[in-house]
């Protein structure tokens, strides 16, 4: 059976899970204390080398990791992967931005904001993130605007994961009353058969207001 290493509030994690529901796989469970530096313990960065979920392992005991690589390899073969080669490759543009756009900024202010490390960082990287923030919203709201989804009038992976985060705007702190079109696809994308309509906020672990440990490489902090 499949092993899926996880961390309940971890929108990245939620996008594997929502996928998992869509295809009716079973799977297993390891859980993942992130914030109680896990996630760095060597037999883990052996599964996921940047220590970060979600992970998977599979039965023959090959491991992968990263959210979107995840979400593209369960996906093959299946409806929600174009199986030409350029349909999938607008997948994995949308994964490209999600990754660069969308992750990387509403996720870090999410996160941020929720777990009470706003305060804590400086408001120049605060604004910088806010500013990076709208503009993908705005990217979204004039491409959605022209579609059902992000890949023509097929829902896919690069609806799941960019949905993952850009959803929660609000809890970012980011109003999505402007984009029509943005919660409009919001709401196809709630109503898709086999849709997850279950998060976990960052209140269940009494651990998440500390800092994610840093990993050796000194990489950017990525949003759990």
């Amino acid at each position: 059976m499949l092993t899926l290493f996880d961390y309940l509030p971890s929108q990245n994690a939620w996008k594997v899970r929502l996928l998992l529901n869509h295809l009716g796989v079973e799977y297993r469970t390891e859980p993942v204390s992130i914030f109680e530096g896990a996630g760095q313990h060597a037999d883990y960065r052996r599964i996921s080398p940047t220590g970060t979920v979600p992970a998977i392992r599979l039965d023959d005991g090959r491991v992968l990791a990263e959210s979107n690589a995840i979400l593209l390899y369960l996906a093959d073969g299946t409806r929600y992967l174009p199986a030409d080669p350029f349909g999938r490759a607008k997948v994995c543009q949308w994964l490209s931005f999600e990754q660069e756009r969308i992750e990387s900024v509403i996720g870090a202010l999410r996160h941020w904001r929720l777990t009470g490390k706003l305060a804590r960082r400086s408001p120049e990287l605060v604004e910088a993130k806010r500013g990076a923030a709208l503009r993908a919203l705005a990217i979204l709201e004039a491409e959605l605007s022209m579609r059902l989804f992000l890949v023509g009038d097929a829902y896919t992976i690069a609806d799941m994961s960019v949905f993952a985060y850009a959803s929660r705007a609000e809890e970012a702190g980011l109003s999505l009353q402007p984009y029509a079109a943005l919660r409009d696809w919001i709401e196809r994308v709630r109503a898709q058969p086999g849709f997850l309509d279950v998060t976990h906020p960052y209140a269940i672990d009494p651990h998440s207001a500390r800092e994610l440990p840093a990993p050796p490489t000194g990489t950017d902090e990525a949003a759990p």
